[in-house]
């Protein structure tokens, strides 16, 4: 199951940044509503046939960054002992992908590294991978993996010696 779909990625960021990233460098930026219809897998049929073919290059360059999300996801995942692929869609797995998606498809922009939001959310991501790798997080109420407990420290202690049946007749 993939943790992140072309659908999720037309909402969020949208048609026009993965135009602009995605297109491959020969070719001007694919139209932003071309994008989007092939991404919610919509009706192109107005569109130029070449157009669509740039198009389809541009999807392709999208699925080979989910590809490569998906795999460093698996990868932090899989040192934890989590059964591969997932079985069941975690929001908060979508969101990694989704960075790690952007970063990838972003990875010729030139920004100062501190204060770019997707260098951020990339390393954010990574960081709670890390954490849920080392089992300090969890990926949601529904993780396989999460403890029973609920989160509240297990005390032990020895059996009581005065207890109200040692005591009733004081």
């Amino acid at each position: 199951m993939p943790y992140l779909t072309l659908t999720e990625l037309a909402d969020r960021p949208g048609a026009e940044e993965l135009a602009q990233v995605a297109t491959p460098r020969r070719y001007r930026a694919v139209d932003a509503d071309l994008l989007d219809a092939l991404l919610r897998s919509g009706d192109v049929s107005g569109w130029p046939v070449e157009d669509v073919q740039i198009a389809e290059l541009a999807i392709a360059v999208i699925d080979d960054a989910m590809v490569t999300a998906q795999g460093t996801i698996d990868g932090f995942l899989v040192r934890r002992g989590y059964s591969l692929p997932l079985t069941k869609r975690y929001g908060i797995v979508t969101g990694w992908a989704r960075a790690i998606t952007r970063y990838h498809l972003h990875k010729d922009r030139l920004s100062a590294e501190q204060t770019d939001p997707i260098v951020r959310d990339y390393r954010d991501a990574l960081k709670f991978l890390q954490l849920v790798a080392e089992g300090k997080f969890s990926l949601g109420p529904d993780d396989p993996l999460t403890p029973t407990t609920s989160g509240a420290p297990l005390f032990k202690a020895p059996p009581r010696t005065f207890s109200h049946d040692t005591l009733k007749d004081y």
